[in-house]
């Protein structure tokens, strides 16, 4: 680059080896490199408001996965121990009247305090009879008839449970089909 009297600027074409010139429009002066600097500033600070918001919703997005985790992440556990705690209910409705009774009243009692213990943790079991079906909450075994209006659960065949307002098993019903033919 070389620099004339009339202030022309020699250019070399990297596509065409022969030089051209061209006025001196390209000098800074310090107007123009304030304005350069402070537009580059304007899109740095733009950049780093754009960076800090999405950092902001990174942390938001975390905790939020961490609370759920925390509240949901032993849903598989929970619904192994519901099959125990349906054993156990079996198991003492089929206790012979000659049982010991305080044997008897020891297990309800333990019974009892594993359902607080789930309550506790968020497991809640779903209220079924003399409800209207509900295809979120209940699993239809079968339809028969009853008194009771069409629809409505008469009979309940599994206990349903939700962990923290999630389904976490349906209850297994029988609904009502309307009052018998005569």
């Amino acid at each position: 680059m070389e620099r004339g009297a009339h202030s022309l600027r020699i250019m070399q074409d990297p596509t065409n080896s022969n030089p051209t010139e061209t006025p001196e429009a390209s000098v800074s002066t310090p107007d123009s490199q304030v304005s350069e600097l402070e537009k580059k500033a304007k899109d740095w600070e733009q950049k780093y408001v754009y960076l800090y918001a999405e950092f902001e919703n990174f942390k938001k997005r975390s905790i939020k996965e961490r609370q759920e985790t925390l509240k949901f992440g032993w849903e598989n556990v929970a619904s192994g121990l519901l099959e125990v705690l349906d054993n156990f209910d079996r198991a003492l409705g089929y206790v012979k009247p000659d049982t010991d009774s305080a044997l008897v009243s020891g297990l309800r009692m333990v019974a009892q305090q594993f359902k607080s213990t789930l309550e506790k943790q968020g497991v809640a079991e779903i209220q079924t009879l003399d409800q209207p079906f509900n295809p979120e909450l209940h699993e239809s075994v079968g339809q028969i008839p009853s008194e009771k209006p069409q629809g409505i659960i008469v009979q309940e065949h599994q206990k349903g449970y939700t962990l923290h307002g999630r389904l976490l098993r349906p209850s297994r019903v029988l609904i009502s089909g309307g009052k018998p033919a005569n």
